[in-house]
């Protein structure tokens, strides 16, 4: 697809919209590039060790982890809430970052297990994989893909997380369809995000300075 091309995605509601996807990528991409690359700049979202106590994330979660991941740690909430991860365990972690929640989650399956993160922006790759290396996490490794169309295989996930990527996603009911997609039967799905409770307005919608901040 074009830079320039539109398409009609879907918006959560019975209503299409118009919403240029590649500007919205790009433009998502360049926030957290920022993110990656400058942590304490101040964004309108809380970042790094601040926002982790304040969604009160365990102090032993965060043993080990290299500083620099836990820097660029910009989520909404913590997926571990709904229900530890057991050893041996295969997770997906969508939107996974600087690899902050896919670290924890490569403690907490052990290297029997395995973490796949996925995550589009590549400064954020290189500083999860970075971190991974850094804590010799040979199990837990990052794939470039976007949610509507993850590089993992049919059914493989036992646990899909998530925090507060689903949102920015333009086309929800096929990230829906992808995390379904992934997670084997009798499997979970624990996300934390962004929910909003009264209807948007299209014009909101194709707003793409409103999806970034």
């Amino acid at each position: 697809m074009s830079w320039w091309s539109r398409q009609t995605v879907s918006s959560g509601c019975d209503m299409a919209i118009r919403l240029d996807i590649e500007e919205l990528r790009r433009a998502v991409q360049d926030e957290y590039a920022e993110v990656a690359a400058n942590p304490e700049k101040g964004f309108h979202f809380h970042t790094g060790r601040h926002l982790a106590q304040l969604l009160d994330y365990k102090d032993e979660w965060l043993e080990g982890i290299p500083e620099g991941n836990l820097a660029s740690f910009a989520g909404v909430g913590k997926p571990f809430t709904f229900g530890a991860l057991q050893q041996g365990e295969r997770v997906v972690d969508l939107g996974s970052g600087a690899g902050f929640d896919s670290l924890i989650a490569g403690k907490m399956v052990g290297p029997t297990g395995h973490v796949i993160g996925v995550d589009m922006t590549p400064a954020m790759l290189a500083k999860a994989r970075a971190g991974a290396a850094k804590m010799g996490a040979a199990h837990v490794e990052f794939r470039e893909g976007v949610i509507e169309g993850m590089p993992v295989e049919d059914g493989w996930a036992d646990v899909v997380i998530s925090n507060g990527v689903i949102n920015l996603c333009p086309d929800k009911e096929l990230a829906w369809q992808e995390i379904f997609r992934i997670v084997r039967p009798g499997g979970r799905i624990q996300i934390a995000d962004i929910v909003v409770g009264k209807p948007v307005p299209d014009s909101a919608k194709e707003d793409i300075s409103l999806w970034t901040g």
